[in-house]
């Protein structure tokens, strides 16, 4: 058996889950995943005022139970975010140290904000009740 395979499994070509993988040694292992939920995050986050990207990566990473964000990877949502009209930047230099550029959430982004939270409290739902199912099975 090769690894990331479990015990009865019969190898066919394709994708493999990123979700879930089986070793030997420990069974399954499995990461819940919200894909793209970096971004509903960073809108939360611009919800609270405008701010610099030092800043929001420091606050993302507390909101998201990280250790650290990638920061080329955080400015790259923030300058696509910027392209589609979600938010807004300038540079500022009132704040200390070198001059920073801010962002903020524009109208719009507000909006989107209030789409990712239907769609989050959606999706909250689904899930507690996939797991009262369960616990009402296995208990």
């Amino acid at each position: 058996m090769t690894r990331g395979q479990h015990p009865g499994h019969h190898r066919r070509h394709g994708p493999r889950s990123r979700n879930r993988s089986y070793s030997e040694r420990g069974g399954w292992q499995v990461q819940a995943r919200i894909e793209r939920f970096v971004e509903p995050a960073l809108l939360l986050l611009l919800s609270e005022g405008p701010t610099h990207g030092y800043d929001l990566a420091d606050r993302l990473a507390t909101l998201m139970d990280a250790e650290r964000v990638d920061y080329g990877n955080l400015y790259r949502a923030l300058r696509e975010a910027e392209s589609e009209g979600i938010v807004a930047s300038q540079w500022n230099d009132n704040l200390p140290g070198r001059t920073k550029r801010t962002y903020e959430l524009t109208p719009s982004g507000r909006e989107l904000l209030e789409a990712w939270v239907s769609s989050l409290r959606a999706a909250r739902e689904s899930i507690d009740s996939f797991l009262e199912r369960y616990t009402e099975r296995n208990t």
